[in-house]
């Protein structure tokens, strides 16, 4: 049975740590971080949303035909975007089974691992279906759309962790087994882009 699950990148921070370049606009591969991830998205669905907040209207021109959230208060973190694409989201689907939520700066989850999380959460019904790190559990995540309206409640930099920890019984996680670096830094992307190239 086909579900409906729309994806929703997060992509609104200020890339503070990578010396005045604008982390989403980041050269890899053919393309860009963002982009590339819209890309890993598309394959699985065309359901996407993209929450923007600094730089937005410098990110939103290299996509303009995308479906865009601006999160106003992205300065409070990561909490505030997954309230704002999720009202966002809700808005325009009257009828979804569950949400997706996945980093711009995690180039290597490729759509080989979202449709991982994807077979999980359709074939075993949980309430999440989260990425297993070092020690804690994250996005990329599935949340069932009845944990939905608890997410809208997040305003500040804690992302979904909280909720995710609420529902630990009911969340079935998933091994990255590495995929899972995400770029914070110049040395961040360095590091990937040799990575790749060897």
């Amino acid at each position: 049975m086909s579900k409906s699950i729309p994806i929703l990148i997060l992509a609104a921070g200020s890339s503070k740590r990578m010396e005045g370049r604008i982390k989403q606009l980041l050269r890899w591969k053919d393309t860009t971080l963002l982009k590339h991830a819209i890309q890993q998205a598309r394959l699985i669905t065309d359901n996407i949303y993209i929450v923007l907040g600094a730089n937005a209207d410098t990110i939103k021109a290299t996509i303009p035909k995308e479906d865009i959230v601006f999160n106003p208060n992205w300065k409070l973190g990561i909490g505030s975007s997954i309230s704002a694409g999720i009202e966002f989201v809700l808005k325009k689907n009257q009828v979804i089974d569950g949400l997706l939520i996945m980093l711009a700066d995690q180039p290597l989850l490729d759509t080989s691992y979202l449709k991982k999380l994807m077979d999980m959460f359709i074939n075993e019904n949980p309430k999440i279906v989260a990425t297993a790190y070092e020690e804690r559990v994250g996005v990329p995540a599935i949340f069932t759309f009845k944990v939905l309206p608890e997410l809208l409640n997040l305003n500040e930099d804690f992302g979904a962790k909280n909720i995710i920890k609420k529902y630990r019984c009911s969340t079935i996680t998933v091994q990255p087994n590495g995929k899972e670096i995400d770029i914070d830094t110049p040395n961040d992307y360095s590091q990937l882009i040799e990575k790749m190239n060897t």
